[in-house]
């Protein structure tokens, strides 16, 4: 006894246009969500291997100028890339051409070719750089990824608008027939079912992506606002040691 075939192809040939037209949009969702996936996935694992490593060499080494030339070593990490913002603010705004005597511990941590001053103006700039660089690596980030939420969100939907249509098209079928009998529906009905499952297969994969990357990201961010202050207080604890010297 002969298994009968489900014949996906000669299935999707025989539908009408309408429903060839949302599994042709179905398609299109689906290629482009697994591309994104793709790309993010290969992106967050890059960002967190670099900023780990850059992590690392920043708390060993504690030195201002060796982490700069580290972090430009490192593209793919969203820490190294906020320090070298912060960096930069910090040796814009701090007073250039004090360089620190050779022993002084209140240079411990920064960079020898600049040095504070007790008329340093503040870490303020410092911390809106911070705050700018990391909204930026936020955008960066999440770029891309809402279209995997809309992906999850409407493909079902669009889906299930083929199907109504298939069956829709298949009841008038029947009328025109004049039979309703089950090899005069069934495959009509099997046809109009196969938009269903075609919005299941998009979806599902978009929305596990779409969680997997926001806690992914959520962890970068939380990750960046704690250096972010780590920083910020090793700068002030500079900068009020310094002052008390030369007080």
């Amino acid at each position: 006894m002969e298994l009968a075939q489900l014949d996906l192809v000669g299935m999707i040939r025989s539908s009408g246009i309408v429903v060839q037209l949302v599994l042709v949009l179905l398609l299109f969702f689906s290629v482009s969500s697994w591309a994104i996936i793709i790309i993010k996935y290969r992106y967050l694992r890059r960002a967190f291997r670099d900023s780990a490593e850059f992590s690392d060499f920043f708390w060993k080494s504690r030195d201002f100028s060796n982490a700069f030339a580290r972090a430009k070593q490192l593209p793919g990490s969203p820490l190294a890339r906020i320090f070298r913002v912060a960096y930069m603010e910090l040796k814009k705004t701090s007073q250039a051409g004090e360089p620190s005597e050779p022993g002084d511990p209140s240079a411990a941590g920064v960079s020898p070719t600049f040095a504070f001053s007790p008329r340093f103006a503040g870490t303020d700039n410092v911390k809106r750089a911070l705050r700018r660089a990391i909204n930026t690596e936020m955008t960066r980030m999440t770029q891309m990824v809402p279209f995997l939420a809309t992906t999850g969100n409407t493909t079902p939907f669009i889906g299930l608008f083929g199907t109504v249509w298939g069956i829709m098209t298949s009841f008038h079928s029947i009328g025109q027939k004049g039979s309703a009998s089950l090899a005069v529906v069934a495959p009509g009905i099997s046809e109009a079912l196969v938009t269903t499952a075609a919005g299941l297969v998009a979806a599902i994969p978009a929305v596990i992506a779409f969680n997997y990357f926001m806690s992914k990201i959520r962890i970068v961010e939380t990750e960046m606002q704690s250096f972010s202050a780590d920083f910020l207080n090793i700068i002030e604890r500079d900068i009020m040691r310094l002052e008390r010297r030369k007080g």
